[in-house]
């Protein structure tokens, strides 16, 4: 059975006769009356007694016209809903970045963000920036922040703020200005240098220091950022980590070796697929994102 053919059985149910109907539709008594036998050809039964007083339902007619009834409210429901994706702030989204990046650009956006649009569902998504990236391009994740995003097919690329992978200690053995250049390098091969092994930004610079005859002979490789920020912060030597993540939750507890040594510079961006629906929420998600992320630009210090 087909839609149109339920549509004509609910429409001869619902005026009592087949002349109704047609009349109703505004479609001919023939074209209801080949619709229903087939109807009841497909389905092995009569659905209608038809009489001088109009059309009556058999049993299966009534058992039909109630199933009918549940299958167009179905799709009443359905329609708008699809209507209201496409036109109402609703929706279900989810943000795909990195723990570390996340903890200092996700919570006041967020925080902001699900006040301003309750019945948008937000949910997140974390692994490496690389990670992200392919999670895009496969529709696991409908927009990703990202470290240093390689451009690829279909992909959407909007830088928003700076950062850079740098040389921290903590303010309490040092000072909140940094000294000597030749008492920061001191400071640096006396060691240990805590990183994160894996990590690419820390690996060039781990390079760059062992080009210059800096790198200490004591490495201390941490697989989270966050336990390297634990580390610097409790003293355990100098650490490599994104200049915002020693800022955020700990400001001036954390203070750079000297801006005189190797850092990396990197380029926190938004990711999205190029074909993503743009419905009304979506988009207003995107500009949430985008307008936050701007909002740190203004923010950064060299």
């Amino acid at each position: 059975m087909d839609l149109l053919q339920l549509r004509y059985f609910l429409s001869i149910a619902d005026s009592g006769s087949i002349t109704g109907a047609a009349r109703a539709l505004r479609v001919s008594q023939p074209t209801l009356t080949v619709a229903i036998q087939r109807l009841e050809e497909q389905l092995g039964t009569t659905l209608l007694l038809r009489g001088r007083s109009g059309a009556t339902l058999t049993q299966t007619g009534e058992e039909l016209l109630h199933h009918a009834k549940e299958v167009f409210s179905v799709l009443g429901r359905a329609e708008e809903r699809i209507r209201g994706l496409e036109k109402d702030d609703t929706g279900s989204f989810v943000i795909g970045c990195h723990e570390s990046l996340g903890a200092y650009f996700l919570p006041e956006m967020m925080r902001d963000f699900m006040s301003a649009a309750p019945s948008i569902e937000l949910s997140l998504w974390n692994g490496t920036s690389a990670a992200v990236q392919e999670a895009v391009l496969e529709r696991q994740v409908d927009f990703g922040i990202v470290v240093n995003a390689r451009p690829r097919p279909s992909l959407v690329i909007v830088d928003m703020f700076r950062d850079a992978m740098d040389l921290f200690v903590a303010t309490a053995h040092g000072g909140h200005e940094p000294g000597l250049y030749e008492d920061a390098v001191a400071t640096l091969k006396r060691g240990p240098l805590v990183f994160a092994g894996r990590v690419h930004q820390c690996q060039v610079i781990l390079d760059r220091l062992a080009l210059e005859q800096m790198l200490p002979t004591r490495l201390l490789s941490c697989g989270d950022l966050e336990l390297v920020k634990t580390f610097a912060l409790s003293s355990v030597g100098v650490a490599l980590l994104p200049r915002r993540v020693a800022a955020y939750g700990q400001e001036g507890k954390l203070r750079r070796l000297h801006p005189g040594l190797p850092f990396f510079p990197d380029m926190i961006a938004m990711v999205y697929r190029a074909d993503i629906h743009r419905t009304k929420a979506a988009m207003r998600l995107k500009d949430a994102l985008l307008a936050h992320g701007r909002a740190l630009a203004k923010s950064y210090v060299e």
